[in-house]
């Protein structure tokens, strides 16, 4: 009988896993559905080089669009699916249409999260994670003034390019430092000072309570005015960033019956609690034991690797899935490089001058190298890509 694998969600691991189906042997009917218009894109460039002007839309894609048609792969984008039943194996389609499946691979990846402000949907005020989000922001990046919430990693991506086009910037933050949720303070340090010398106002300890309009009051519709700080300071804006982290893409699989728990729950081989569900990438959570705990990744790394694991258990070759995380960030000429995790460690050693521009920070735990975080230094990132877990040694990363 021929399987038919359906794959909710076309990014990149909706992508990788039909590719990856196809490689690894399997023959039956492969349909993707995405909700978005486009065809499978990158999503990193969206805050750097997308937002800058220099990338073209199609060069965003993943794969030609022929690749789908050529590889048999139903590609339907500007779907959105509304429900799964896991006891019939169907699932629903916002245009009434049923689908039926033997193997179904949720891809869903995450949303922006927003905040409960008055004055959050005026439509000055955005979010960034579709190629539609920055199609809408990117208009406005031509002058004035832009207020970012949340001084994250997109935050301060987007900062970065919003002064290279000449915007004034405001970053506010909840926080006391840039990226306290992922770095340690050495590289916040590194980080708001290299914003500052690029003119960003950095605000920390923050709280806000309205976006305003010309009329001073959020309530009526319009362009944004002014962000209201709690103290009652208002900031002047012409656009503001709502960057303040993702969530993952759950609930289908809540509804569904599926183990949830701030992403879907899978097994070391990316099935769900139901034996004919799996899901891979940003919206999933795992256990690892390299690092003793359930950890939910959102990075290109995991979409593909993990997309391709959930693809091989399909062929009927499972695996465990543990990978070593690896991220980046671009802000201006600077590159940041992180592999592993950091949270948990009990000593951090500074290895070259965070003056100079290039440097990295090794996290150990027990004696064991966790994580590095490299600033400008690719050899300290891909010795320790290679290197994680392994007791502590003078040669094991390179010197400064």
């Amino acid at each position: 009988m021929t399987e038919h694998c359906v794959i909710v969600g076309a990014g990149q691991a909706g992508a990788q896993t039909a590719q990856s189906l196809r490689q690894g042997g399997f023959s039956g009917p492969i349909t993707m559905l995405g909700e978005e218009p486009q065809p499978p894109y990158q999503r990193p460039p969206l805050s750097k080089k997308y937002l800058a002007g220099e990338l073209d839309a199609e060069r965003l894609w993943l794969r030609p669009p022929e690749f789908y048609g050529t590889n048999s792969i139903a590609l339907r984008t500007g779907v959105t699916v509304t429900g799964i039943d896991p006891a019939a194996r169907t699932l629903s389609c916002g245009d009434t249409q049923i689908l039926d499946y033997d193997h179904l691979v949720l891809t869903t990846g995450t949303h922006s999260r927003s905040l409960p402000l008055p004055g959050i949907d005026r439509p000055a005020v955005l979010p960034l994670r579709t190629m539609a989000d920055v199609d809408a922001l990117r208009p406005s990046m031509r002058g004035g003034k832009l207020v970012i919430i949340g001084a994250g990693y997109i935050g301060l991506e987007v900062a970065a390019v919003a002064r290279t086009l000449g915007l004034e910037v405001c970053v506010l933050e909840t926080q006391d430092r840039v990226l306290k949720r992922v770095v340690t303070p050495v590289l916040s340090t590194f980080f708001e000072s290299l914003h500052k010398s690029h003119g960003v106002e950095l605000r920390f300890g923050v709280s806000i309570d309205a976006i305003e309009g010309e009329d001073g009051t959020p309530n009526l519709p319009g362009a944004a005015r002014a962000v209201r700080l709690t103290s009652g300071e208002r900031i002047g804006c012409d656009l503001v960033l709502v960057a303040v982290g993702a969530a993952p893409n759950d609930q289908l699989a809540r509804a569904a019956g599926l183990a949830v728990d701030d992403g879907i729950l899978v097994d070391e081989a990316c099935r769900t609690s139901d034996p004919h569900i799996l899901a891979a990438g940003d919206c999933t959570r795992f256990f690892s034991a390299r690092f003793g705990a359930r950890i939910r990744l959102e990075s290109v790394q995991n979409a593909i690797d993990q997309a391709k694991a959930a693809a091989a258990t399909i062929c009927g070759n499972p695996g465990i899935y543990d990978p070593v995380p690896w991220f980046w960030s671009d802000q201006y000429d600077v590159k940041l490089q992180i592999a592993g995790l950091s949270s948990g460690h009990d000593e951090a050693r500074i290895v070259g001058d965070p003056a100079g521009g290039s440097f990295y920070v090794a996290y150990l735990r027990d004696g064991a190298l966790l994580a590095v975080d490299s600033i400008n230094h690719p050899r300290s990132h891909m010795m320790a890509r290679r290197a994680l877990g392994q007791p502590w040694r003078e040669d094991l990363l390179p010197a400064a």
